[in-house]
């Protein structure tokens, strides 16, 4: 198939995006007069939501990782490529990447999402982001790194810094890594180093506004505090990181911690491809679409998952950067896009909330599904039966899922590798194409 021009007379759509909803999207497409392009920076979809247990060394990187062509194999209408958007040029309908340029009759941007430091550029360049599987792999290294120098570290202030693991944000991805680096304390790290006075090691969760897990219910929020502190967690709410140089931590209030191991998830914002717009782009750079996801300003671009921010009465600031929202936007876009093909009517979106969930760690995890809410060993089971059915492929199913059980029986992690030790000039890693 061409990628310049059409040949057969149907509509081109180009997807720039291979996480959960260009996947969908495209997949929804499958036997539709039409021909679809996938565009990614990797060749491969990351199950976002297990990043952390890559970090934490619960999980190996190829099991949260599907190769984009398999997830197609045997779909006709579709060409994927791996490949950088560079710019949009929305007035010749075409698009200008590393690999040349690609004309479209349409356009969806499903870029997702990418670390927020929110203009602070030293915080930035010091603190560890967990938004792909590069940067997740990076933080593994940098983690085990730490321990082995603090074994041979001279003085108490360097061994504070090494053994000192802040995770900046009290949302369900800040949760799960505090308490994954808490259980990994607790049940690993007294076996593979013995001669390390396990007491020095410090995780500690800061959190800017009262509470953890914002937008979940009081009952979740204060049971998954309750939860981490049981574990060991030092949790500081209301709290704002003021400064970070690579060693010492700095909030607004004047405490300080001594630290090499930042880990930020403090917020995220939209990737927006160049040549938009200005102001098509909103709060938390997301691109401002109408009921079926059409850009603002445009007539043939459309956004969906956590780069787009659907604005109404009932949704203010947009739908949530969640996993269902980009999902369920890319079916009914599937179902739009043929129907103004064709010259028919198109729905309206409406968001589903399926509700949310975090774990804390074994056996501790909270739930909230519309009203009903649940804390404890049953809504730890829950969390791993929706995760491991949301993960893409039966072979990552079948290893997550025998990892998780050898983890719980053995209390152990078994990918606790430097495979790439890590060094700063590797962490900062451009804007991810593929997101949620």
């Amino acid at each position: 198939m061409s990628l310049s021009s059409m040949e057969n007379g149907k509509q081109k759509i180009v997807i720039v995006g291979g996480g959960f909803g260009g996947i969908e999207l495209a997949k929804k497409l499958r036997n539709e007069n039409v021909e679809v392009v996938i565009l990614d920076k990797h060749n491969y979809h990351t199950f976002q939501p297990l990043l952390y247990q890559v970090a934490t060394g619960g999980l190996e990187a190829d099991s949260i990782a599907f190769p984009i062509r398999k997830i197609f194999k045997g779909q006709k209408n579709l060409t994927f490529r791996v490949t950088e958007v560079e710019k949009v040029i929305p007035e010749e309908n075409k698009l200008l990447t590393t690999i040349g340029a690609i004309h479209y009759d349409h356009l969806v941007i499903a870029t997702g999402s990418t670390s927020n430091f929110f203009g602070q550029a030293e915080i930035e360049h010091n603190a560890m982001p967990m938004k792909s599987i590069p940067e997740a792999l990076n933080l593994r290294s940098l983690i085990l790194q730490n321990l082995e120098a603090s074994l041979i570290a001279h003085d108490a202030q360097s061994e504070a810094e090494l053994l000192n693991f802040v995770v900046v944000g009290g949302g369900p991805t800040g949760v799960e890594t505090a308490g994954a680096l808490a259980e990994l304390k607790k049940h690993v790290l007294k076996n593979d180093y013995a001669e390390l006075d396990i007491h020095k090691v410090n995780i500690y969760l800061i959190e800017g506004s009262p509470e953890l897990l914002g937008a979940m219910s009081v009952q979740a929020q204060q049971k998954s505090k309750e939860f981490l502190e049981e574990l060991g967690v030092t949790v500081y709410t209301e709290a704002r990181v003021q400064s970070y140089n690579g060693k010492l931590l700095s909030l607004a209030d004047g405490r300080t911690i001594p630290s090499s191991t930042v880990i930020w998830s403090a917020g995220v914002k939209g990737v927006v491809l160049e040549g938009l717009k200005t102001e098509s782009v909103v709060r938390g750079n997301r691109l401002k679409v109408d009921q079926v996801n059409r850009v603002e300003g445009y007539t043939n671009i459309y956004a969906i998952g956590d780069v787009a921010a659907m604005i109404s009465e009932a949704t203010p600031n947009g739908h949530p950067g969640v996993a269902p929202a980009a999902i369920q936007q890319g079916k009914l876009l599937a179902k739009n896009l043929v129907n103004i093909i064709e010259g028919k009517p198109t729905t309206n979106f409406t968001y589903f909330d399926k509700g949310a969930m975090a774990t804390v760690g074994r056996n501790r995890a909270v739930v909230d599904i519309k009203k009903i809410r649940f804390q404890g060993i049953f809504a730890w089971f829950t969390w791993m039966f929706v995760h491991l059915m949301t993960l893409v492929g039966f072979r990552n199913k079948l290893v997550v899922f025998v990892n998780w059980v050898w983890s719980y029986f053995s209390y152990d992690r078994g990918t606790r590798l430097i495979i790439r030790p890590f060094v700063k000039s590797e962490k900062s890693e451009s804007q991810e194409l593929g997101g949620s």
